[in-house]
């Protein structure tokens, strides 16, 4: 019947329950778990998963190094909880604000052996929802069954490993720029239930191409407040005046805050840099990888409004090379320098460094 849930469907609302501190129950060939983000466990669910079992903590390989605990499953660690441990003990683990003030937090003990998928697509799921890349896992032989009597949602981990993607316009209106009369914005939205992106239009841009354009990812601190931590505000007007000069282009404004980590995550991020470390090392204490943006989405909405080439406007090699791979063929990078400010003199140096950043 029509009025199942597909795939797409039951995922976003996996997340959505992962964020209230719900548990929701990931399923797979070799059994079934109960899952809750460890930056949402709570006293009463904490006790309840423990009348069921003993829950592991599912943490990535970049949070288990910063703990010096091992990482059997190479990409991520099951830590065992123990017995005493209460919520603030799980949020420790998985949160690295009090790291300098309390270091020694093991001995941990590390699970090994036996399949580790159901661990891995409940740190995927978390990732997916904007929160700390941790999450408590219960390993249960009746799952499903306690899924269907709680009223859990419920998901195989083959709908996470092969979930389509897709977006689609559904909506677009005539917007007057500074930079140039002859503006439009058109909002693409995820059928999976993501945050919508939107495509800023510029005069008439010739399809199929080359068309002037700029892949610009959400940076509430730099574009709305304008921060000096980073260069993106600038850069965000700099791309839109240089659009604006030449009559026509596109620029895509991809709702992935903090390179796809999520606002709250990128503030925690920046009090880590506080602490003195750089934005890559900030970012793999909080457990996650350098970039964690899915260039996919720029890539779709570039060819939904049939342009399959284009004069990229970014200082990022990698960019160019994702678009590429995604079937939109970049004919020239068009370098954009701007926002080289003291304050964010060691933010771009690491960029450099550490991304491949050509500035």
């Amino acid at each position: 019947m029509a009025l199942f849930l597909t795939t797409a469907e039951r995922v976003a609302r996996a997340r959505a329950d992962l964020r209230i501190g719900a548990v929701v129950v990931l399923c797979g060939p070799d059994g079934g778990a109960l899952i809750q983000a460890a930056e949402a466990a709570s006293p009463a669910r904490l006790a309840d998963l423990r009348a069921l079992g003993q829950p592991e903590l599912a943490i990535t390989r970049r949070r288990a190094e910063t703990l010096h605990a091992q990482a059997y499953d190479d990409d991520l660690a099951r830590i065992v909880v123990p017995g005493d441990a209460d919520c603030a003990w799980i949020r420790s683990v998985a949160d690295p604000a009090s790291d300098l003030a309390h270091p020694m937090k093991g001995p941990f003990q590390s699970r090994r052996g036996g399949g580790a998928d159901l661990h891995r697509a409940a740190i995927r799921l978390v990732k997916t929802a904007h929160l700390l890349p941790a999450a408590l896992v219960l390993p249960h032989a009746d799952a499903a069954a306690l899924a269907a009597q709680h009223g859990l949602t419920t998901l195989d981990i083959a709908d996470l490993a092969g979930a389509e993607f897709g977006l689609g316009e559904v909506a677009a209106a005539r917007v007057p720029l500074a930079v140039h009369s002859a503006g439009r914005v058109r909002v693409f939205r995820p059928e999976d239930g993501g945050e919508e992106h939107y495509a800023v239009e510029i005069g008439a841009p010739k399809r199929p191409g080359p068309v002037l354009a700029r892949l610009h990812s959400a940076c509430f601190t730099g574009d709305v407040i304008g921060s000096l931590k980073c260069d993106c505000g600038q850069q965000l007007a700099a791309a839109l005046e240089q659009i604006g000069a030449e009559g026509a282009g596109v620029l895509l404004y991809l709702n992935q805050e903090g390179r796809g980590i999520g606002l709250a995550n990128k503030m925690r991020a920046y009090a880590l840099q506080d602490q003195g470390f750089d934005t890559v090392e900030a970012n793999h204490r909080l457990g996650f990888e350098d970039d964690e943006r899915d260039f996919r989405i720029g890539a779709e909405m570039l060819k939904a409004m049939g342009i399959t080439s284009v004069r990229l406007m970014t200082n990022n090699p990698a960019k160019v090379e994702r678009m590429e791979a995604n079937g939109v063929t970049v004919t020239e990078r068009v370098p954009l320098k701007a926002g080289h400010t003291r304050e964010n003199a060691d933010y771009l140096a690491t960029k450099a460094a550490k991304s491949g950043h050509l500035l």
